[in-house]
């Protein structure tokens, strides 16, 4: 059975910090793996936005609307409060993702870039944010793709420790072709709905125009 119900009031002491409210989030998906959470959107708040733009690249190309990083921080303090009152109000529309194309390492295929606007860049890592705090604590050890503090690198340097020991079985490698481009939304809903169970976040979710190539560490 799974459980459901509301964070506990811990978890909405006003005066903590966000990675403080987000660690009380992860200890309790740790404790409780079948837990589902039903209150995260109010997590989606100005200090996370904030961060959120503090970790954009410096040099983060602009998209469809042309507004860099550096255009955005000129009036910061209004952008966020506005985008905040539409995010609270359910107002919020993305914009439309500019594609463009970037070289594939190991073939001679183009591989497709979805460049959002900064505005939609932070709505995005601010969903990021929250769904990691309960999906990090799902996740296997052994898992390195897209994960935060986690690269290729230390999975190749496992894969080599693992094989050195020689307590190994065959090694296959597989490419899934075009994953997330078809990928069905209807089993992703499903998906995240054992763990989740905020109406808000599944549907900030839903905005038909959030590239899931945003989410690839959750999907």
């Amino acid at each position: 059975m799974v459980a459901c119900c509301e964070e506990t009031s811990a978890a909405h002491r006003s005066g903590e910090p966000v990675a403080t409210k987000l660690q009380r989030i992860a200890e309790k998906a740790r404790q409780e793996p079948s837990f589902r959470f039903t209150n995260l959107y109010y997590l989606m708040n100005e200090e996370l936005l904030r961060g959120c733009f503090r970790r954009l690249k410096k040099d983060a190309v602009a998209g469809i609307d042309n507004v860099t990083k550096e255009m955005y921080a000129e009036n910061l303090d209004a952008n966020l409060a506005n985008l905040l009152e539409r995010l609270h109000k359910m107002a919020y529309i993305p914009q439309p993702v500019r594609r463009t194309y970037i070289p594939k390492p190991g073939s001679d295929k183009l591989r497709p870039l979805g460049i959002t606007c900064v505005e939609d860049k932070l709505v995005q890592a601010g969903l990021v944010r929250i769904l990691e705090s309960v999906y990090e604590q799902d996740f296997i050890e052994d898992s390195y793709g897209f994960r935060p503090k986690r690269s290729c690198h230390q999975a190749l340097r496992t894969l080599n420790v693992t094989i050195e020991k020689g307590m190994v079985n065959p090694i296959a490698e597989a490419d899934i072709k075009g994953f997330f481009t078809n990928m069905d939304q209807s089993w992703i809903m499903k998906f995240l709905d054992h763990r989740i169970g905020d109406k808000l976040v599944l549907r900030m979710v839903l905005r038909p125009t959030l590239n899931l190539e945003s989410f690839p560490a959750l999907f």
